[in-house]
């Protein structure tokens, strides 16, 4: 690699705070009002026109169950159920099966709202770019945005970049996991899937257009897959579709984001094209919108003090310091032949993109008692966001220190939009203690968290 050397510039001071979050997904967006909320002076930097990430521009519109597996104990509230519960009913979210299934338009209305009631300071279209630390500390981040480069600086930062943007700066030990979840380019198509007409497949309840793609996936010169469907609230004749994953990329890399953006649209154009001339021909199958940024499940994951494990958290394990409850299955997505599924009652199913499903007890796999005591939920110390080295930087999302099958829970939406709570809290008690966040006690933060209207898992 060559090199080009940029002359020294002074670069000005656009904004002073107490926290700057990095990142405007939910997980973010949350982390920013917990700190506000809380009486921190917050800003928050994203690269896009909106909040919301995956939610929003990716398209993914579902939250999952806030109840624990018995629906009897509700685990999660805080800021997700708040923002859902502001939203008009059926026209914009439409709770079913214990999901919720909002409107990603609503909801980025919705994110603005809370932000601007929280007073936070806001900046659009504006790109992290790097950052300056001393020893232990990060001094200032660079952003780069329609008025040059400037420099933000505060006395906490919160990383939501999903990739862990300001870990790879600081260099901090990370990792990627052996088999890596490959990202989905969402799009809503316009058309009925069930009113295909498909004569020569089973009428088994699956995914059509998982069918199509498993059935001529030569013809239309693209890979085998699988995926899910579901209703967007107030839009009529139209599905969200995530049946476009793209294999082997890791989306953390220039190169692996831009193949996987170019070829999830390519994919994208595919399924309709398969869906015009083996669907229903009452139905005029069209691509209404497509993702504005692909939604990316895995990328690199950043070493903190405490790993989250898999076998911990299906098995139940509590935390005094716990800061999210979830039930979402543990699902991993192969790199391209399939899921794995794996539950709390020990049960484990895997399905490949040719519809074959095998099944297993990982209990009885691992030699377990199988007369054990079955969890209705699983938990997450707040330990296992606090890094060693940097003492005012959390990273909160999908960069978290989890194994592979932890990763596979605690990776869906309702789970992070958690951490970032959690993460909000944590900077707010550092700054306000002015603490080290090695030395802010875990336990504060779940009761802060509590306070403040996220459930109470004792």
């Amino acid at each position: 690699m060559s090199f080009i050397t940029e002359a020294p510039k002074q670069v000005p001071v656009i904004y002073e705070a107490d926290v700057c979050v990095v990142g405007g997904s939910c997980t973010g967006v949350f982390a920013a009002v917990r700190a506000a909320r809380l009486g921190a002076k917050v800003v928050i930097v994203e690269q896009q026109n909106s909040f919301g990430g995956v939610a929003t521009n990716g398209l993914v519109s579902v939250w999952h169950s806030f109840k624990d597996t018995e629906r009897k104990k509700q685990i999660i509230s805080g800021l997700s159920e708040e923002v859902l519960d502001r939203l008009p009913q059926f026209d914009s979210m439409v709770a079913f099966s214990d999901s919720h299934f909002f409107n990603p338009v609503e909801l980025k209305c919705e994110l603005d709202a809370i932000v601007k009631e929280a007073n936070i300071k806001v900046y659009f279209h504006t790109f992290y770019s790097g950052l300056v630390s001393d020893g232990d500390k990060i001094e200032a981040i660079f952003v780069d945005n329609k008025d040059g480069r400037g420099a933000i600086k505060a006395k906490f930062f919160i990383d939501a970049t999903g990739d862990g943007d300001l870990c790879r700066d600081l260099q901090i030990e990370r990792f990627e996991n052996e088999f890596r979840q490959p990202p989905s380019y969402v799009f809503l198509m316009q058309g009925s899937d069930e009113a295909a007409s498909l004569q020569w497949f089973n009428k088994d309840g699956s995914d059509i257009v998982s069918h199509m793609l498993n059935s001529f996936s030569d013809e239309f010169e693209v890979e085998k897959d699988w995926g899910w469907s579901t209703f967007v609230p107030g839009v009529k004749g139209a599905k969200m579709r995530a049946n476009t994953h793209v294999f082997n990329v890791n989306c953390g890399k220039a190169d692996d984001l831009t193949f996987a953006e170019m070829n999830g649209r390519e994919k994208m154009r595919k399924v309709v094209r398969m869906m015009r001339k083996y669907g229903d021909h009452d139905q005029n199958y069209t691509a209404l919108s497509d993702c504005s940024y692909i939604g990316i499940r895995d990328s690199f994951h950043y070493k903190t003090g405490w790993q989250a494990d898999g076998m911990s958290l299906l098995l139940g394990e509590h935390y005094d310091d716990c800061i999210m409850g979830g039930t979402y299955n543990v699902g991993m997505h192969h790199t391209a032949d399939g899921i794995t599924f794996m539950y709390f009652d020990g049960t484990y199913r895997t399905e490949d993109t040719d519809g074959n499903c095998t099944t297993g007890n990982w209990w009885k796999e691992r030699g377990l008692p199988l007369d054990r005591k079955v969890p209705t939920f699983y938990e997450l110390p707040f330990r296992c966001l606090v890094g060693e080295k940097y003492t005012n930087i959390i990273a909160a999302g999908r960069m978290i220190n989890a194994d592979e099958v932890a990763f596979g829970a605690l990776r869906v939406m309702i789970n992070l939009n958690q951490i970032g709570e959690a993460a909000g809290v944590g900077a707010y008690l550092a700054v306000n203690g002015n603490k080290k966040i090695q030395d802010v006690d875990g336990a504060e933060v779940a009761r802060l968290l509590s306070k403040g209207g996220s459930a109470n898992l004792d």
